[in-house]
């Protein structure tokens, strides 16, 4: 856990947790609408467990998470900006996930003509969509691990 623990408004804390809440509460009716097709053709738990984990994929690998998170709350950056927040990645490691998430359609790779040259990373539309969808989860993980706490 981060120290020290960021303390939020008790109001701001309460309306982070209701938003968990409409969320938790979506999920249920998504839930609810996918499990109605599960048992028609070949769709069946195992299909959906199956599909759901060739959508998650992508955040399996190390390093993802990081950079994406990166991208995320700081917004678009440069190689080298990366690289020295993302304390102990090497630069073929960051060159080689940038290249993953670029062809998986979460990150964008700028140029912006020279000279000399820049090459920026910054979030698509599917990957701020994916952050934004994320959000509620890691808010609830903050705050049960401590990290986020009410004032």
């Amino acid at each position: 856990m981060p120290e020290p623990a960021m303390t939020i408004p008790s109001e701001q804390y309460v309306a982070i947790e209701n938003g968990i809440h409409t969320t938790i509460e979506q999920g249920k009716k998504i839930r609810t609408l996918l499990a109605k097709h599960s048992n028609q053709g070949p769709y069946n738990a195992e299909w959906e467990v199956e599909a759901a984990v060739e959508a998650l994929h992508v955040f399996a690998s190390r390093w993802t998470i990081e950079i994406l998170a990166t991208l995320y709350i700081t917004g678009p950056r440069r190689f080298n900006e990366m690289k020295s927040m993302l304390t102990g990645i090497s630069s073929r490691t960051l060159s080689d996930k940038l290249r993953f998430l670029t062809e998986e359609g979460l990150v964008l790779r700028l140029v912006t003509d020279g000279p000399p040259i820049k090459v920026s990373y910054e979030l698509s539309a599917h990957g701020q969509t994916c952050g934004r969808l994320l959000s509620p989860l890691v808010a609830h993980l903050k705050m049960v691990a401590g990290s986020v706490t009410q004032g």
